[in-house]
């Protein structure tokens, strides 16, 4: 009787972290991939660039005939490549098929141009990735959560997106700030405790209206699942060309719970914004999830000081997510971190077909 062969699982360097978290799932056989040689020629797993920066690989793992995957972010320009050098690295040494696992894509500053002459790096990104030569079976590319759905347009050729929506880990991050506010933790085994925190009132929130058919996607599909959720997102005004300023909350809020969602934080700048215009109009507390954490330098510190959040809530998508986690989750963290492992693993290994 013909088996599932399992895919081979590599990773860039800068997400070890999540492929071996994926690892868990039992879907995957780990790739073995050499990035520094020793001084007596031998491969050596870990990353040691030559002295001018250039990066070496070296696949040890067989890969001809196999289903291969590579998880990675385009975090910088050097993530990018390394993920660009593994997929045609593979490709040339006979892989079947190959799948490009992308949690997070950058570039969202410049997805597109707003003066005459800019660099769209977001779509030279994609014709880049595109540009990996076809593996027999053809090659795919996942992407999670996009700043700019139609950011996926922007690969070329026969090369195949899939859009993967973090919307489970999202709702699962609403429930636990729900629990959490009734002193409850996931593991409680009080079913009616758990059932009467879940049944409390909150209002999911938009930082503004780009983001409200989401956020009402999201609100609905928690209403479904039993969870008292309703919507609201602010109204702005444009006064320049770099800013804006709130004129209205479409929605009450006086005295409820507000989580606000949003693809992303970098600076964490508009959503502190949100954040105050929410209590502004009364609201009794804030929290907010996002997918993407990407905070630089002092961003999170920036977030803390604010004081407009009990709590946030991250993905593991980006590595800085990782960086900045409270070590202590005992205590009320500041900022929380879901893993996407298992969502990723689903999705990526969902109607398999190649057998033994």
């Amino acid at each position: 009787m013909a088996k599932k062969i399992k895919p081979l699982l590599f990773w860039t360097s800068s997400y070890a972290y999540l492929g071996e978290a994926m690892m868990k799932s039992g879907l995957f056989t780990a790739g073995s991939l050499a990035r520094g040689i020793s001084d007596s020629g031998e491969p050596v797993l870990a990353d040691q660039p030559f002295p001018d920066g250039e990066r070496y690989h070296r696949m040890i793992t067989d890969v001809d005939g196999r289903e291969a995957i590579v998880l990675g972010g385009t975090i910088d320009d050097r993530e990018t490549l390394e993920l660009f050098d593994i997929g045609n690295l593979l490709v040339d040494m006979g892989v079947s098929e190959l799948k490009l696992v992308i949690p997070y894509f950058g570039y969202s500053t410049m997805e597109r141009a707003i003066k005459e002459g800019e660099a769209v790096k977001a779509k030279f990104r994609a014709r880049l990735l595109s540009a990996i030569p076809q593996a027999r079976l053809g090659n795919s590319i996942f992407l999670m959560d996009l700043h700019s759905i139609g950011t996926q347009h922007y690969f070329e050729g026969p090369t195949h997106t899939r859009h993967i929506y973090a919307k489970s880990v999202v709702i699962e991050s609403v429930k636990g700030l729900l629990l959490q506010r009734a002193g409850l933790s996931a593991k409680s085994k009080d079913k009616a405790a758990i059932a009467a925190a879940l049944a409390q009132p909150f209002v999911f929130a938009s930082t503004d209206v780009g983001r409200s058919a989401w956020v009402d996607s999201l609100t609905r599909e928690m209403v479904g699942l039993g969870l008292n959720a309703s919507a609201a997102f602010i109204i702005k005004r444009r006064t320049s060309g770099s800013s804006s300023e709130v004129r209205d909350i479409s929605a009450d809020v006086d005295g409820a719970f507000v989580i606000i969602y949003d693809d992303m934080v970098r600076t964490g700048g508009s959503l502190i914004k949100a954040a105050n215009a929410y209590r502004a109009k009364g609201a009794a507390d804030v929290a907010a999830i996002l997918t993407h954490c990407v905070l630089p330098g002092s961003s999170k510190e920036k977030l803390q000081k604010s004081a407009a959040f009990c709590q946030v809530v991250v993905t593991d998508s980006h590595p800085r997510a990782v960086l900045l986690a409270d070590a202590d989750t005992t205590q009320n963290p500041f900022l929380v971190v879901n893993s996407i492992a298992n969502l990723l693993a689903e999705k990526v290994t969902k109607g398999r077909h190649q057998l033994v």
